[in-house]
Parts: structure tokens; sequence; C-alpha cells
């Protein structure tokens, strides 16, 4: 597993020192598995603590488990602070991290459940971790500005049917169609296809027979055509990071390359100065 590289701030005298052992130690691969271990651990710790029986059996060594757990995300921000400094906070990847760990150490009191509630996006953490879902986090980011013209044509459409089906069902339907409002979160439900038919459509059809003719076409339209174009976007975007991911790749390993190959030519050219520089001694010792 390699570890995004952080921007280089250390001067030369910081890294023959403390400092650039603490760099090699914070980037090693083994040390990515560990906190990942760490991260994966501390998820089925919170998950077990929701459990009353397993709390009963093993509470105080859950506690200690998740401590442990936090104290080891501290030391690793501590050091990364340490080694990278300012540069840091130039990782969204560090922020994000950052972040998370900052949240874990909100002080606790009575009446604070949902703080920690918030314990559990320490898992969160496991993205920054794994390259792979790093890849795909970063292309659902790049993906929003395209999403938001396709939310903004989604909001359009559920404003226009939810203004339609409250002028035309709300009379009979107050409770699903009586307001805008209602209108448009029971047009969410038949968006997800839940219970749709049985639920909503066919209650109204035995008054409005023809309420098909409403209902079909707006799941065509926004279940079958505009929500699969999330997809697409979101599809093209990791296809894009893919791709720059790749092109990076081959970049390194053209550029390693480049150098294995001045490195021989060095090697070359310093073994015929060599064979030059001994020949005189060859014909020198021929003489004697």
């Amino acid at each position: 597993m390699n570890e995004q590289r952080q921007p280089d701030t250390m001067t030369p005298a910081a890294e023959t020192g403390p400092i650039a052992g603490l760099r090699r130690f914070i980037e090693a691969a083994a040390t990515q598995r560990f906190i990942m271990g760490v991260i994966v651990t501390n998820a089925i710790v919170l998950g077990l603590e929701t459990s009353p029986s397993t709390m009963a059996r093993a509470g105080n060594l859950l506690h200690v488990l998740d401590i442990a757990a936090l104290a080891t995300f501290v030391a690793e921000i501590l050091i990364k602070l340490i080694v990278y400094r300012a540069g840091f906070f130039r990782s969204p990847w560090n922020i994000f991290d950052f972040v998370i760990v900052a949240i874990s150490l909100v002080p606790l009191g009575q009446g604070v459940s949902v703080l920690r509630a918030l314990r559990i996006i320490r898992a969160f953490r496991l993205i920054s971790v794994v390259p792979r879902m790093r890849l795909v986090m970063e292309a659902l980011v790049s993906a929003i500005p395209g999403m938001g013209s396709v939310c903004a044509l989604l909001l359009l459409v559920f404003y226009v049917a939810s203004v339609m089906a409250t002028k035309l069902f709300g009379a009979d339907f107050d409770a699903w169609f009586g307001t805008v409002g209602r209108s448009a979160y029971s047009l969410f439900q038949i968006m997800t296809l839940e219970s749709w038919s049985m639920g909503i459509v066919r209650p109204v059809m035995e008054i409005y027979p023809y309420a098909w003719a409403f209902f079909v076409p707006f799941i065509l339209i926004v279940t079958f055509a505009v929500l699969n174009l999330f997809i697409a976007i979101i599809v093209n975007s990791m296809h894009e990071a893919a791709s720059e991911d790749d092109e990076q790749a081959a970049a390194h390993d053209a550029a390693l390359e480049n150098l294995t190959e001045e490195v021989r030519g060095l090697r070359r050219e310093i073994e015929l100065l060599a064979g030059a520089a001994a020949e005189p001694g060859a014909a020198d010792r021929e003489k004697v």
C-alpha cells in the first residue's frame, strides 16, 4: 500500500536528523497497515458498544480499546505535524483525518449522546488510508460540479410535478398531496419505487382512473432518466480519475527508467575512465 506523499517542507538539515526517521516510520507500508487495522478494530468496537449484553460482559475492555485507538490516531497526527509541519495542511486527506480526530477529542458529558455517536465517523479514516477508496472519493468530489446541473433539473421536475399533483389529487388525498410539500414527499417515495403502486398510485386510480398518465411518465423521467445521469457522471469521473492515476504511474515509471539509463551511462563512462587511467601504468610495467 502506497501512502500519498506529503508536501516536502523539511530543510536538508532536518531530513538527516530524527525527523527523517519519523518520516520513514510514518510513510512505511507496515505503519499504514497497522493504522488500517486500528481503524477497522475501532469501528468494530464502537459497533459492539451498542449491544447492552456485550457492554455488560466486556464494557471495560471495549472502553480501553477505544481509548487506545484514539491515542494511536492522535499520535499519528502529531507525528505527521512534526514531519510535514505547515505542509501537513496542504493535503486534503490530512485535513480530513485531522477533523475526524479533532471531533473525537471533543469532551463528552451528560446529554451529549450525539457527540458520542459521532465517534463512529473515525471509520471514515479508512478512505484516506486505502488508495482505491481514496480514488473513488476523489471521483465523487470531482463529479459534484457536473451533478449540480442534474440536481437543478431534478428539482425543477419535482417542483412542477408537485404542483401538478397537488392540483390534481390534493382534494381527495390530502395526506399525500394536500400541499406542495406533501406532494413532493410522496413523489420522492414514488421515485424510490417504495410501495409506489399498491401504496399510492392504485388507491389514487380508484378515484382518478387516468392517474397513471401522470405517475408513469414521472417515474420514467425521474427514476430511469434523470437519476441515471448521476450514475453516468460519477462513472465518467471515476474513469478520468483512474486515467490520471495511470498517467502519473506511467510518468513515474518513465522517469525511473530514464534515471536508470543515466546511471548506466555514468557507470560506463567511469569504467572507460578507469581503463584509460590504468593503461599508462601497464605500459610502464612492460618497459621494466
